[in-house]
Order: C-alpha cells, then structure tokens, then sequence
C-alpha cells in the first residue's frame, strides 16, 4: 500500500470516528439500550434465573472467581494455556472496558443480590482501530453452565450493543481442537470465508441490521448456536505476546 493510501485511509477511519462521536457522547441517553444502567433478568431455558449488566471495575474478584470454575480444557481454548491463574496484566485489561470501543456484558445469578451473586459468564467486544467497523468478539462461560443457552444469548445481546455503537461485524476466533469446531467449519465456510492463522480459525460475521433481535438466521445465528452448545471463543487482543499459540 502507498503512503498516498495509507494517508487516504486514516483519514477515513478519523471520519468514521468523527461521525461516530456524537452517538458516543449520548451512550447514556435515551435510544441506547445497552449503556451504563443496562440490567436485564431473563430465564434460560431450563429456568435459571439470569442478569445481564455491564462489567465493573469492582467486578475483579468475581472475574478470578469465575476463572476458578473454567476448566482446564476451558482455559486452554480461551487462553490458549491452562494457566492456574489469570495474571494481574490481563485481569486489568478484562476490566478495563469503556463502554464503547470494548465493551463487556456479564451474566450473573439472579436469585442472588449483585455484590454477592456468582458469575455465570461474559461476552466481549474490542473494536479494531484499522477497520473501525469490526470488532473482535468473544465470550466465555463457566462449564457448569454451558450448553444451556446462556452463550446464545450473551452474544445476541453483545449484537445489540455492538449494533448500537456503529460496529457492522464481528471478527471471532476459535481454536480448531474439537468436534465443535470442526462441525463449525463445515456449517460456516460458505458464508464467512474464514482464515487460518496456525490453530486458529478466524472468522467475519456481519451483525444483523436492527441487532440482536434479528440474529435468529444466517452465520451469526450458528455462531451463536455453537456458543449455546459450550464453544469457547479465544481473544487474543488480551493476551501477551509470549501466550500467543504457536503456529
């Protein structure tokens, strides 16, 4: 790419922010569903009660309580390694969200007050300085929970709030190391075109146009049928550089 390209397209992305600015500024306002005061109890389908809020700073100590429950093969698809515990580095950037350009919905027990509820699993999104447009997406859920629909729907609410804040698609990975992904693939390849980066399959997914309501069809919608069944989906954007998988 020339130098008159690469000028021409940071341009671009400063435009994209700038239109993209006044909406940031009225997150809190009337028309945005999923801002700050976001909380929203629902049942799974097996009657579990379950609340869906924002991630908090004050949330560090359920953060490392709910890693304590992943499994180690749980831990191994997220964090490519079954570490015995999340480093400080990467706990602060888990928590370090700002509501727009990352943004994290948690699920919790909603039988249980907030302070002292256990967390059931999160679902996250860090937009992509270079393609403003996409996000990177990903959720986790603690394995007692699992394959009971709760990845569903964490992510149908992350397509809400990604759609609320300009972002068009979602860019996940996902480790190639079980039968679930290996269905995905088959399921997935026509409408995605994934990549591979060494045991990582990456994929593009756009979000559907009036958001998470309408992500019952297409690739998003089986994405979000393998989140429901215990797919795990790994971030890489929060991990070092030495904890990168190796090709």
């Amino acid at each position: 790419m020339s130098a008159d390209q690469q000028g021409s397209r940071k341009n671009a992305e400063r435009l994209f922010r700038a239109l993209l600015a006044p909406a940031c500024a009225s997150a809190q306002g009337d028309g945005v569903r999923f801002g700050p005061e976001y909380e929203e109890i629902t049942r799974l389908a097996d009657g579990t009660a379950v609340r869906l809020r924002l991630l908090r700073p004050e949330d560090r100590a359920k953060l490392l309580a709910g890693f304590a429950r992943l499994s180690d093969e749980s831990r191994y698809a997220r964090f490519f390694t079954a570490m015995p515990r999340l480093p400080d580095a990467i706990v602060d950037r888990l928590l370090h969200t700002d509501g727009w350009d990352h943004v994290a919905i948690a699920a919790e027990d909603a039988d249980a007050p907030t302070a002292t509820a256990a967390g059931y699993g999160i679902a996250r999104f860090i937009r992509l300085e270079e393609s403003p447009d996409v996000a990177e997406a990903a959720v986790v859920v603690v394995d007692d929970m699992q394959r009971r629909g709760l990845g569903k729907l964490l992510l149908a609410r992350l397509a809400g709030a990604a759609h609320e804040r300009g972002i068009a698609r979602f860019r996940a990975e996902v480790l190639r190391s079980n039968q679930a992904v290996v269905s995905l693939l088959h399921d997935l390849d026509h409408d995605s075109h994934p990549h591979f980066d060494g045991p990582v399959a990456v994929y593009e997914l756009a979000l559907p146009e009036h958001g998470y309501e309408e992500a019952d069809h297409g690739g998003l919608y089986r994405f979000l049928k393998f989140a429901a069944e215990g797919l795990q989906f790994v971030f890489r954007r929060l991990l070092p550089e030495r904890d990168q998988p190796a090709s």
